[in-house]
């Protein structure tokens, strides 16, 4: 059914479609808010945030306002937005605050691209923190794709 699906969290790694709705639980009348923590795709952009966090820390002084603060509030956006997202009580609002995470992640994987070209991350730095936003944006896309089914 479709509203459970929307109103439920992933809990594990998005391998197969198919096998998604036995990864989601729904909320409850006593407890109507859905726990981001069990969604593979928050802890996925926990993680992104804080690898950003840490690669970004040897960026170029000059690249304070500019690259590195963008490249930051894309990463923390992801997070930030599941939460939100999982705090709404509607379907749609849910789902908006997903798209909105997805193409945070989508933004940041652009802007680590540029970071590495540029020379400010070595390739080892850029492969870690380039895998990271990779498999989130591909496990929110999955999770998309499934409530919207």
């Amino acid at each position: 059914m479709m509203s459970s699906l929307v109103r439920g969290c992933l809990t594990t790694s998005l391998v197969a479609e198919d096998d998604i709705t036995s990864h989601i639980a729904s909320p409850t009348e006593d407890d109507p808010v859905r726990d981001h923590t069990k969604l593979k795709a928050f802890d996925l952009a926990d993680r992104l945030a804080l690898a950003v966090y840490k690669h970004t820390q040897l960026f170029p002084r000059e690249e304070i306002f500019g690259l590195t603060a963008q490249v930051r509030r894309a990463a923390v956006s992801v997070p930030s937005n599941i939460v939100e997202g999982c705090a709404r009580n509607s379907e749609a609002d849910y789902l908006h605050f997903l798209d909105i995470a997805y193409a945070s992640c989508r933004e940041a994987e652009y802007q680590l691209s540029l970071a590495a070209r540029l020379g400010y991350l070595d390739v080892e730095a850029h492969r870690e923190v380039s895998g990271i936003c990779i498999e989130t944006s591909k496990v929110l896309a999955a999770l998309l794709r499934s409530l919207r089914q």
